[in-house]
C-alpha cells in the first residue's frame, strides 16, 4: 500500500473570506489535468478529500471515481478571516508551538495532529493493501507525513509545496 498525499489546486484567494471556503481558480485547472494524466498518482485507488470546497474540486478533476469526503482530513483551521500578511512565519510558529495557537482563532497544530491521524490510521486500516489517494491541504500533509514516518516536519519542503503537489507516504513506516 502507499499513500498518496494531494495538496489542491490554486485557489482563487478572497482576503475577505476563510481559506476554508475558498474555491478552485480556472486558471489552475490545466496544472490538475497535467497532475492527472502524469503516472504520479495510480489508476486503482481508493480515494477520499477535505471537505474543503477546493479539496473537493481538485478530487473532482483528478478522478472519475467516487471520492469518499473526511471531515477530519480539513486544513489547519484558521477560522480568522482577517488577511494574515507574515502566513508563511505564522506557520512556521505553529510547527515551533504546536501546543498554541499561532495567531488568535487558529487552531493549534496538535488539535489538527489529534482529529487528522486517527482519521486516517482507520482509512489505512479499512483499506488493508490498496492504495489510498487523499486530496487535501499543505500544513495538514506536512503534518501527517511526519506524524506517519517519524520524522520531523519537513518545513522546506511545505514551503515548496506546488498547488496541485503529490507527498507520497509508505505507510508501513507508522
Amino acid at each position: 500500500m502507499t499513500l498518496h498525499l494531494v495538496r489542491h489546486g490554486l485557489p482563487v484567494i478572497d482576503p475577505q473570506c476563510p481559506a476554508a471556503e475558498w474555491e478552485l481558480d480556472p486558471a489552475g485547472f490545466d496544472d490538475i489535468w497535467a497532475l492527472r494524466e502524469s503516472d504520479r498518482l495510480p489508476q486503482r485507488v481508493a480515494w477520499f478529500s477535505s471537505p474543503e470546497p477546493k479539496a473537493q474540486q481538485t478530487a473532482q478533476l483528478l478522478t472519475d471515481g467516487e471520492v469518499g469526503v473526511i471531515e477530519e482530513l480539513r486544513e489547519h483551521e484558521r477560522g480568522v478571516t482577517a488577511w494574515t500578511e507574515d502566513f508563511q512565519d505564522r506557520v512556521l510558529d505553529a510547527f515551533a508551538q504546536p501546543d498554541t495557537s499561532a495567531v488568535p482563532g487558529w487552531e493549534p497544530l496538535a488539535a489538527l495532529r489529534e482529529r487528522l491521524v486517527p482519521a486516517v490510521r482507520r482509512i489505512l486500516d479499512v483499506h488493508g493493501d490498496d492504495d489510498v489517494v487523499m486530496v487535501g491541504h499543505g500544513t495538514a500533509w506536512t503534518l501527517l507525513v511526519a506524524e506517519l514516518t517519524g520524522a520531523t516536519p519537513d518545513l522546506v519542503r511545505w514551503r515548496s509545496l506546488a498547488m496541485p503537489d503529490v507527498l507520497t507516504v509508505d505507510p508501513a513506516l507508522r
